[in-house]
């Protein structure tokens, strides 16, 4: 049954993008752009730290006042233990801003973490697709296929993530364990 379910959320997240909504606010591909270079090359977990944080905040950056603030609800609703509320919220930033990655990849954690595994798959895809830069829902999206037992797949994810993001906390070890499962000890 999981393997159907799979399949299913696998067919559906090819999204059709809206061409008038943008994927980030213009200033924030700018810096993004000179941060990733460094965060790659950052040469330690503790120096890639706030490098990583930046380029999260930036994440975030809409481009719209209207967005970020409720994105700011829905993370105040999150806190608050709302998560229908929260949930809401987040639907509707997506029905008025489609392009913005970070809030498909909000949804998808939120339909993981309720364990609606098809919804999170079909929002972290879209979230890859818009941004794919996104080390945060490569990863989200390589946990949930690993668990699904697409190994294969899930692996490829973790090695997205890990190339934009090298110090990404826990990555090098699921990435170390996929390989041995997926391609053997290597000799």
């Amino acid at each position: 049954m999981r393997s159907l379910v799979l399949a299913a959320a696998l067919l559906l997240a090819t999204p059709a993008l809206a061409a008038n909504a943008p994927q980030l606010a213009p200033y924030a591909a700018k810096q993004l752009d000179k941060l990733l270079p460094k965060l790659a090359k950052a040469g330690s977990a503790d120096a890639a730290k706030p490098i990583e944080e930046q380029v999260l905040r930036l994440f975030n950056a809409s481009g719209s006042p209207s967005v970020d603030l409720l994105m700011t609800r829905a993370s105040a609703a999150t806190l608050a233990g709302d998560k229908d509320l929260a949930a809401k919220l987040l639907e509707s930033i997506t029905d008025i801003a489609p392009g913005f990655a970070e809030a498909w990849r909000v949804r998808g954690m939120m339909a993981a973490d309720a364990d609606r595994d098809k919804e999170a798959i079909i929002y972290l895809n879209r979230a890859v697709t818009l941004n794919p830069r996104n080390f945060q829902a490569y990863a989200a999206l390589a946990g949930i296929l690993a668990a699904y037992g697409d190994k294969k797949q899930a692996l490829q994810y973790y090695r997205k993530a890990l190339a934009i993001d090298p110090y990404y906390d826990g990555l090098d070890s699921e990435v170390k364990e996929l390989s041995r499962q997926v391609e053997g000890e290597k000799i």
